[in-house]
């Protein structure tokens, strides 16, 4: 094995910067807001299930996925339905398949996707959607399909990770403007060869930070200087939008971007990813997004899932009123007692530490008192600025919110944070 060495000297070499990470596992609590989390129920202040959304398939939640499955099936014509097809052993009996088996562009797709592509689209005010495995493998495949070795790609620097590998896979030319600054961005695009296609990609709300991007400011360039626009909804999606569409639905702008991708591993508490947009962008997707074309579909199952939580997001506007109270209650607290929370301006709150070190033992010193929120270090953020990040939910409990907080100023005084 001498010839893997190589890699414990790496190892070793994050351990001694601060930025060595390990797997930790966690289940659900009783209590909602909770997680038992190596042995110890904890406060979740981690996660990214914002609306609260992350419950256990129970009775219900079945009985409804197996109506929708005789219905779409029903609809179909695919014969047999129901529990009573799965008795019979007649093809396609099952009404919730674990499966998909294979690419869509190979066997397929269950009828259960393509309804949910249409009804999806429709929410989103696009023309057409396409659902993907993961958020990673949307943006790897969305930014690599619409963009190419001859093509320029501008970046806001602080995009996530899969933006960045979307835009070095599509082996163009990539330009990272200043996080939100618009001045900059517009000076790359005045530079930039007139002949050449161009790909503006962004968050929507940038997930270490929680700061949101100026998606009016990004339309009007992308018009002005004739580029594609790609607006990232992870963080955004369920939260913004009279019924969750996301920011660009809640500021009217739908129809001017290009592309719309977002997933369902957040506010909407499952899995899976989207592209929506004019007809012509979804088609051409299908046709040019590798991660699509040679990827498994998601399972049916997981999608009667997804749209169960969709149902939920659209129809419940009450759970987005509540995270953004609590998000604005503990932000405005955290900054009087004199925290850095930088640029947030939303359900996204990180309390900036600064170096690796005493950010990992704020991380460790909070689940000793039971709080699950972890830090956040290079290269995830820009170094210097190692942070707490918090997450409130929807569906906490204001006196577990202040007790967090209460902890939260108590280590910081003991670390000289603030």
């Amino acid at each position: 094995m001498d010839h893997l060495q190589w890699m414990r000297g790496e190892l070793d070499r994050l351990a001694a910067a601060g930025q060595a990470r390990a797997l930790t596992e966690s289940a659900r609590a009783r209590r909602e807001g909770w997680i038992i989390r190596n042995g110890r129920s904890m406060l979740n202040l981690a996660s990214n299930h914002y609306l609260g959304l992350h419950h256990e398939v129970n009775e219900d939640v079945m009985s409804r996925w197996n109506d929708y499955a005789d219905r779409i099936r029903a609809e179909s014509g695919s014969g047999a339905v129901g529990s009573e097809a799965g008795k019979s052993g007649e093809p396609g009996g099952s009404p919730i398949r674990t499966g998909a088996t294979a690419s869509r562009l190979i066997v397929g797709g269950d009828p259960i996707l393509g309804s949910f592509e249409r009804e999806f689209a429709a929410y989103k005010g696009t023309e057409a959607c396409l659902i993907f495995g993961s958020g990673y493998m949307a943006n790897i495949g969305i930014i690599s399909a619409l963009a190419g070795r001859n093509d320029l790609v501008f970046s806001d620097k602080y995009n996530h990770a899969s933006i960045v590998d979307g835009a070095i896979l599509s082996r163009a030319k990539v330009f990272r403007y200043r996080n939100r600054d618009m001045n900059h961005l517009e000076q790359l695009l005045r530079k930039a060869d007139p002949a050449k296609r161009k790909l503006v990609v962004t968050d929507s709300v940038f997930s270490m930070d929680g700061s949101i991007a100026p998606l009016r400011e990004l339309v009007e360039l992308k018009e002005r200087y004739g580029a594609m626009l790609m607006v990232d909804e992870a963080h955004s999606g369920g939260v913004f939008g009279l019924r969750g569409e996301g920011l660009a639905g809640e500021l009217g702008l739908t129809q001017r971007i290009d592309v719309h991708m977002g997933t369902f591993s957040k506010a909407y508490g499952c899995y899976g990813a989207y592209a929506s947009g004019p007809a012509l962008v979804i088609d051409y997707l299908i046709n040019k997004a590798r991660s699509l074309i040679y990827s498994t579909a998601l399972p049916p199952m997981l999608v009667y899932a997804i749209r169960d939580q969709w149902n939920i997001i659209r129809t419940e506007g009450w759970r987005r009123d509540a995270l953004l109270r609590k998000a604005d209650w503990l932000r405005g607290e955290l900054r009087s007692a004199g925290f850095d929370t930088g640029d947030s301006e939303c359900h996204i709150v990180p309390v900036i530490v600064g170096d690796n070190e005493r950010s990992l033992v704020f991380g460790s010193k909070l689940q000793e008192a039971g709080i699950a929120a972890v830090p956040i270090r290079p290269p995830t953020v820009p170094e210097g600025s190692a942070r707490i990040r918090l997450t409130p939910m929807a569906t906490h409990r204001d006196d577990d919110l202040r007790m967090a907080l209460d902890i939260i100023v108590s280590i910081g005084l003991e670390l000289g944070v603030i």
